[in-house]
């Protein structure tokens, strides 16, 4: 999807390795307050935002507590997301 190394739980995206960055797959509803973190950059592939995935900048996650605080973001989602549907080959 987005040209990195993606991490899966429960069959659903998760977390991700793009560049010098982490891609993370979040409530939607905890967007905005998100967006207000240091190195938080909106998920933008085609023009138009992806609300409930960002990237964070390598430089943001310079200490475990940090890395942790998105790691469990992206898990406590993980456990309400809607997993997508598989398509027929």
């Amino acid at each position: 999807m987005f040209g990195g190394l993606c991490f899966m739980v429960n069959d659903k995206m998760c977390v991700g390795v793009e560049k010098e960055r982490l891609m993370v797959r979040l409530d939607p509803a905890k967007y905005d307050e998100v967006m207000e973190k240091e190195g938080c950059k909106p998920m933008d592939f085609t023009g138009k935002v992806m609300k409930g995935y960002v990237f964070v900048d390598i430089e943001a996650l310079n200490t475990k507590k940090k890395l942790e605080y998105w790691i469990t973001l992206a898990l406590d989602y993980n456990k309400i997301a809607k997993q997508t549907k598989k398509r027929k080959l």
